[in-house]
């Protein structure tokens, strides 16, 4: 049994699978055609989102038996045509929920008591007490939308705070102690921060929008730790100079590269960008709210776990 990696991972995946008994290959540098070119000879391939997984490249895995995503989205794969070629696909949003509650909430408590603004401040010389006055999140309506593995962890992680919590999610009854679900009216009727827990498709590409931001009842912090696309990011710049939109908290961003390392890809950068980029109530992290060392384990044994319960 052969198992293809197409990105590096933490080493207890290898050790895993290799406990299980597959022989491990490594194409970490691997062009696309080389990797097709000897996809028939492997029963597993563990990805992350370099490759986008469609039915051309599937054609050539003749005797493909399963696909490990190591981690939660599956947007770069063609979840259809895995089905249909009786494909088992496995991820892991299980691996990295912990360390994407954790960082939603550091993120959230952070632009509400202004420290990276304060921050900033004291390091060019000033000591502005009133001009970073900030807030308590003691009181307020957080809303998730997107209520699976990491907006439960975010829910779970504020539920320590005197806050009340909502959630919308595309599935009935998900709601638990942390949060009740309603509907969507009455989350945008009643919340004063909004953080997104979603996948990238077609109904969330661009749910952040003017409509959006408009149709909010209160001024509101926004987080992000989804996926870039889930925001537009011209209207969320709007949102935020016309001060409807506090702060926003992004650790995921519309112009990211496919596979998620960087958002510095053309030589000059976007006016929306820059805006961000320079922004006092703005705080920007390079895509690792699920990235932390202990996830990082978890996501590999996540998935070396799966492997062993669908065929041992």
């Amino acid at each position: 049994m052969k198992v293809l990696h197409l990105e590096e991972n933490h080493p207890a995946l290898i050790e895993g699978l290799q406990a299980l008994g597959y022989q491990n290959d490594m194409a970490y540098s691997d062009s696309l055609d080389e990797i097709m070119n000897k996809l028939d000879q492997y029963d597993g391939l563990i990805i992350r989102s370099k490759y986008p997984i469609n039915d051309d490249f599937l054609s050539h895995a003749k005797n493909l038996k399963f696909i490990g995503r190591v981690g939660a989205g599956l947007e770069n794969i063609d979840t259809e045509s895995v089905a249909s070629r009786n494909i088992h696909l496995i991820n892991a949003p299980e691996g990295n929920r912990n360390a994407v509650g954790e960082h939603s909430l550091g993120m959230l408590l952070s632009l509400m008591n202004r420290l990276k603004a304060g921050h900033d401040a004291i390091r060019s010389g000033q000591w502005d007490r009133e001009g970073h006055r900030g807030w308590e999140l003691t009181g307020r309506t957080v809303g998730i939308i997107g209520y699976g593995n990491t907006g439960k962890s975010f829910a779970k992680r504020i539920s320590g705070f005197d806050v009340r919590t909502l959630c919308y999610d595309i599935l009935e009854n998900v709601e638990d102690q942390y949060a009740r679900q309603v509907d969507w009216k009455t989350l945008l009727a009643e919340c004063e921060v909004i953080s997104l827990h979603i996948p990238q498709t077609k109904l969330t590409q661009g749910m952040v929008d003017k409509k959006f931001i408009e149709n909010m009842t209160h001024p509101f912090w926004l987080l992000n730790t989804a996926r870039g696309s889930a925001v537009v990011t011209e209207d969320l710049v709007s949102g935020l100079q016309s001060q409807k939109i506090i702060g926003a908290g992004l650790d995921v961003l519309e112009y990211e590269s496919l596979s998620f390392s960087s958002i510095f890809n053309e030589q000059k950068l976007p006016l929306a960008l820059q805006y961000l980029i320079h922004a006092d109530n703005v705080l920007l992290s390079p895509h690792v709210a699920g990235w932390t060392y202990e996830s990082h384990i978890k996501l590999a044994t996540t998935i070396v776990e799966k492997v062993k319960k669908l065929f041992f």
